[in-house]
């Protein structure tokens, strides 16, 4: 009988080890589906940017393995906050190198601080695009909706123009390494920005659409 029982006892303990072993993957079956799901429709929104593989990366790379994507709004929404995040992280670098210029009196200092200038108004102007793209979901279709996708619009357009401005006052030759990494960094900035704008033309397009007689 104690040999009987002790038989049973290795039986439950093998079935209790087997089940805690299957149980975990079980449980990662049903997020699955939804990053597989956000991850199509992120791709599919990207191809109409400018820079779809940058897009890819960014949004896929900032976006949770439990949110859900299914809307343009909610699209554009991210990519402005990608945006807005990689012009404060460049604002911060440039920041920095434009007060140790100024300490040693460089030459270059003047360029940076311009640089530094536009950044700052970019920062700016993506802020209010957020802002002002979240008052949307409470709009309804009418002048005011329109007048508030026009000012998000006009934002992100400014802040695009303000990146490459930055760019274009660097010089193409005989850069040194510390402008060529200014460059590389508010370049990345224009880049996403721009894709940004596109995608949020996208999410504005439906409105328009839906206004025309």
């Amino acid at each position: 009988m104690a040999k009987f029982s002790f038989s049973l006892l290795l039986i439950l303990l093998s079935i209790l080890s087997l089940l805690s072993s299957v149980e975990p993957s079980f449980a990662s079956h049903p997020q699955q589906p939804r990053r597989s799901r956000a991850r199509a429709y992120i791709e599919a929104s990207c191809r109409t940017t400018r820079y779809p593989k940058l897009c890819v990366h960014c949004l896929s790379t900032y976006i949770k393995p439990n949110m859900t994507i299914q809307s343009p709004q909610q699209l554009a929404q991210v990519a402005l906050s990608v945006s807005l995040y990689r012009a404060q992280y460049a604002r911060a670098y440039v920041l920095k190198v434009a007060k140790e210029l100024k300490e040693l009196k460089a030459r270059e200092y003047q360029v940076v601080h311009d640089c530094l200038n536009q950044i700052n108004d970019g920062v700016t102007q993506l802020s209010e695009s957020i802002k002002e793209l979240r008052r949307l979901g409470q709009a309804t279709v009418g002048d005011d909706l329109f007048w508030h996708i026009s000012n998000v619009e006009t934002w992100v357009s400014t802040a695009l123009t303000d990146a490459y401005t930055c760019v274009d006052e660097l010089p193409g030759k005989n850069m040194s390494k510390l402008k060529a990494t200014i460059k590389g960094k508010v370049l990345n900035v224009a880049e996403v920005t721009s894709n940004a704008l596109a995608l949020f033309h996208r999410f504005a397009q439906r409105y328009r659409a839906a206004k025309k007689p």
